[in-house]
């Protein structure tokens, strides 16, 4: 297999099996058929598949891009794409996570998650037409009908069928409730669907024999807003008795949009009805359409999560590449000696790759643990489970708005790492910027991924419930890194925690005081500061794993004795640039939470006096 330059392998099996002990789900009767060995042949099977087949084929994407045809009014994904697609499928990606009753392998979510990884890091634009259809396969699992599910799961649990997500209209944007497709019910039962939808990922494309398109619509009659809306399976095809595609349903694709990155995923117009032929089976009950959805936009933005998390680890890890290689400046160590060596032994770009580092190794860590909690949420019974899906919607804002604004800065930081050459299209961090730079908006922009959190998940909780998940956790963290990590390191999440409580009580008072506008206009820098503590807190999980580890190999965690191991052992090279990391952000990069504390409660009011004439400009017309 080629070298991977997209995923610190060895990184993320210490998240999964020496943090996670992931391999410890076989204990459980859902995953008894699972252990650590088919795990690593999965892993091993994905990173092969994402670095030969993928990758190569999102640098060429990236150039085709998805092409639109106005006469055929159809989609065309580049050609490379429909290879990779296929090898996916039958390699049994498609249904990895999808119970084998469906015809899928039932492997854990945390697995799940650390494949995507590889899929995710090799290209954004290819992994969004298969997690679309994951998610949309999910909805029906869980909310439709025996007749649905028999008609549909199983060919998009193979990948035969794909699937999307149609939430978003010209003159709703992130106002949901404002939608305007209608749907009115037929003596038959099922519903005549009108309207028009736009950003749609995956909308249309030649990867799938039929695309099944769950669509929010309110009925005629209906309330508006949110409480109004109900949801509907749509296929692009109708299907046959016999399971066969047959003619097509009323569903055009009128465009698609020409955008800064992910060129190759098709970002689709739709309409429906316009020929008022367009059918739709309704998905659970009336007006549960959002209740319902939301499973789907949770799971989304997991998704959107790990590909932030994947654009991030591939510009680290080609940044390592280029600074090892790159020869450049003499040795600032060695006074008078003039040779010129690699930049990665520059203070400024040591600085540079260790940041990176500390950000994709918490990301990576938070990100599985998310997936980790899914899992245990499924699992386990009484208060294990209702922890676990606590933590779980606790940390989905914190992933989703947390690695995309962080995969954004550490793109950027890659491309400062190779100088002038990153801005250059022959070398790959550039594409990895414009790629990632959409995670921050779709799936929720993260200005609602904040409030969601500052709102639903902390002030409006009952009694802050999830909150109090994840105090309790770190402080288990703690408690087993005494005696094993510095304490000065226990001490700094320790402080962190009570600054972020401090805060959390001053958010209570407005709230009790009703000044809602206050909280939601620092709803943002609270989303990213509630972020620094969970990395915190990863760090130092890491840390005291790593620890014992490298002392075990070396004798020390510092000195001569632990570099002269570091560069004949690999182990010890592993666990000592872990524990340089772990470091690093508690002693370093920690302190910039302090910061963002100060900004929530310092009680400037600029925000909230602000108006639409105070932003003096030009008006375009």
């Amino acid at each position: 297999m080629a070298s991977n330059p997209l995923v610190d392998s060895r990184d993320l099996r210490f998240v999964l099996f020496e943090a996670l002990e992931a391999d410890k789900l076989s204990k459980y009767e859902k995953f008894a058929g699972f252990d650590k060995d088919t795990y690593e042949a999965t892993l091993e099977l994905a990173e092969q598949l994402a670095v030969e087949q993928v990758y190569p084929a999102n640098a060429e994407a990236d150039k085709t891009g998805a092409k639109y045809n106005p006469e055929t009014k159809s989609v065309t994904v580049p050609e490379r794409f429909k290879t990779a697609m296929a090898l996916y499928r039958e390699s049994g990606f498609s249904g990895l996570s999808n119970g084998p009753e469906w015809g899928g392998m039932g492997m854990p979510e945390t697995i799940y998650r650390a494949v995507m990884e590889y899929f995710c890091s090799a290209g954004v634009a290819f992994s969004s037409y298969d997690t679309l259809k994951v998610g949309a396969c999910n909805l029906i699992i869980n909310h439709g009908s025996d007749e649905l599910k028999k008609i549909y799961v199983e060919k998009m649990v193979s990948g035969q069928w794909g699937g999307t997500m149609c939430l978003t209209e010209p003159a709703a944007g992130s106002d949901v409730g404002a939608l305007k497709t209608r749907a009115v019910k037929q003596a038959d039962g099922t519903y005549r669907i009108t309207g028009q939808k736009i950003f749609i990922t995956a909308g249309d494309n030649d990867l799938y024999e039929n695309i099944i398109h769950p669509v929010l619509a309110r009925i005629d009659g209906d309330p508006p807003g949110t409480p109004g809306i109900s949801i509907f399976v749509v296929p692009k095809y109708h299907v046959n008795p016999d399971g066969s595609i047959g003619k097509p349903n009323d569903v055009t694709t009128t465009g698609i949009e020409h955008k800064m990155g992910i060129k190759g995923s098709a970002t689709c117009s739709l309409s429906f009805g316009d020929n008022d032929k367009c059918v739709g089976y309704l998905l659970g009950q009336e007006r549960q359409g959002m209740k319902i959805m939301f499973q789907m936009m949770n799971e989304a933005r997991l998704d959107v999560s790990q590909q932030a998390l994947g654009t991030a680890s591939s510009a680290y890890m080609h940044a390592i590449t280029y600074a090892k290689n790159r020869i450049q400046g003499a040795d600032s160590a060695k006074k008078g000696d003039f040779t010129s060596v690699p930049i990665v032994k520059h203070p400024d770009v040591k600085r540079m790759l260790l940041w990176m580092k500390s950000q994709v190794e918490a990301m990576r860590m938070l990100t599985l643990l998310a997936a980790y909690s899914a899992d245990m949420s499924h699992v386990e019974k009484g208060d294990a489970a209702k922890e676990a899906s606590a933590l779980l919607d606790f940390l989905i804002p914190l992933c989703k708005a947390g690695n995309s604004d962080l995969a954004w800065l550490v793109t950027s930081e890659a491309m400062q790492v190779y100088g002038g050459y990153g801005y250059c299209s022959e070398y790959p961090v550039e594409q990895l910027a414009r790629d990632c730079k959409i995670l921050a908006i779709y799936e929720g922009t993260n200005g609602i991924q904040s409030m969601d959190l500052t709102m639903r998940k902390l002030l409006m909780n009952p009694e802050m419930y999830n909150y109090k998940v994840f105090k309790k956790r770190i402080a288990e963290t703690m408690a087993k890194a005494k005696g094993v990590v510095d304490e000065k390191y226990i001490a700094t999440v320790k402080t962190a925690v009570e600054k972020m409580d401090q805060t959390v009580q001053k958010l209570a008072e407005l709230r009790d005081q009703k000044k809602i506008l206050d909280i939601l206009a620092i709803a943002t820098p609270l989303q990213q500061a509630m972020r620094m503590v969970a990395h915190a807190w990863m760090h130092l999980w890491s840390l005291s794993i790593a620890t014992p580890k490298l002392k075990a190999i070396a004798g020390d965690v510092a000195g001569e004795k632990v570099v002269a191991k570091v560069k004949d052992n690999a182990e010890a090279a592993f666990y000592y640039g872990k524990v340089l990391s772990d470091r690093f952000y508690l002693g370093s990069e920690l302190k910039h939470l302090y910061g963002f504390l100060d900004y929530i409660t310092a009680g400037e009011s600029a925000v909230g006096e602000s108006f639409e004439d105070v932003f003096t400009g030009a008006l375009v017309q």
